[in-house]
């Protein structure tokens, strides 16, 4: 009597399909458990993110002071973004201030980590880096509230003027129409600076040290290793710090609502504090919720090629 082959007999194959049926099993009861231990957080940002961001979208149509009867106001309060002088004004400064928040801080950033890599580790190295994060821990209110003295009449800055006998160059920084915005710049500069510097140190700490070695065997000078080694291994670090500052740079708020409050006259408006003044002082909440979603999606279009570069190899 013949026996049937492992190949041909039922009770083998059943066996062996039972380990890929017991792991299939095992995978979608994971799957679903994530889904469980993820659903309360995404409920929370479904709730008050989401929809939230659904409503702005809709009341961007509407004509309503947030109390009364809401009026379709089709895409007119779309079109005052673009010919409404204080509005386009607003987002022109807030592109100004992507050069104080972002290219200052990273370019500043990256000497600094430069520089600070070259000390041997001890107290100054460590006593520099506590100093230059220090702005990023402190509330941004608090730090508004300090560069507001600080730029007073007999504030530090023209104090340090008069020392160094520049009498004629003191002046309200804050209340002056041409210097009202680099001076609420050079606030967001001293914010970010440390941040960007301690994670671009972060990242040449990664840095394999035999490409430096390689560099400098081949006759690299400072720069030249700074060009072909450094920048190229902070990339995924650069890509952070843009990303960072430059959010906070169009979404800006805290410390110009501090500071100037948009003024003197509109010259220190950004969009933040516009979408402030529309929503609660002037009761524009259709034109309030119009500027709010075209700034998001203004951070959007602006991001979202700076995070490409990054997952690029």
């Amino acid at each position: 009597m013949q026996q049937a082959s492992p190949e041909t007999n039922p009770s083998t194959q059943s066996a062996a399909g039972q380990p890929d049926v017991r792991r299939r099993t095992v995978r979608r009861s994971r799957q679903w458990s994530a889904l469980l231990w993820v659903a309360p957080g995404f409920g929370m940002y479904a709730v008050f993110v989401l929809f939230p961001m659904l409503q702005s979208v809709q009341y961007s149509f509407y004509d309503w002071d947030g109390i009364g009867r809401a009026t379709p106001a089709g895409l007119d309060n779309w079109k005052a973004i673009f010919t409404r002088p204080e509005l386009l004004h607003s987002v022109e400064h807030a592109f100004i201030l992507i050069v104080f928040y972002t290219v200052l801080p990273v370019g500043l950033g990256l000497i600094a980590a430069s520089l600070i890599r070259e000390l041997r580790s001890g107290a100054f190295s460590t006593t520099a880096r506590v100093v230059l994060f220090i702005p990023q821990v402190l509330p941004l209110v608090a730090a508004g509230i300090a560069w507001t003295w600080m730029y007073s009449s007999d504030g530090l800055v023209n104090q340090i003027l008069r020392a160094v006998g520049l009498d004629r160059h003191t002046r309200a920084w804050l209340g002056d129409f041409t210097f009202a915005l680099p001076a609420v710049g050079v606030i967001g500069v001293w914010v970010m600076l440390g941040f960007c510097t301690v994670l671009l140190l972060a990242g040449i700490g990664k840095i394999d040290p035999a490409l430096y070695e390689a560099a400098r065997l081949d006759g690299a000078g400072r720069i030249s290793e700074f060009v072909a080694v450094t920048l190229p291994g902070l990339r995924r670090e650069l890509v952070v710090c843009t990303t960072f500052t430059m959010i906070a740079a169009l979404a800006s708020f805290d410390v110009i609502q501090i500071s100037t409050q948009g003024g003197p006259g509109y010259q220190t408006m950004v969009p933040g504090v516009e979408i402030y003044r529309l929503t609660f002082l002037q009761q524009h909440v259709g034109q309030a919720s119009a500027l709010a979603v075209f700034l998001a999606a203004l951070v959007l279009v602006l991001i979202w090629p700076i995070q490409r570069l990054g997952r690029e190899r």
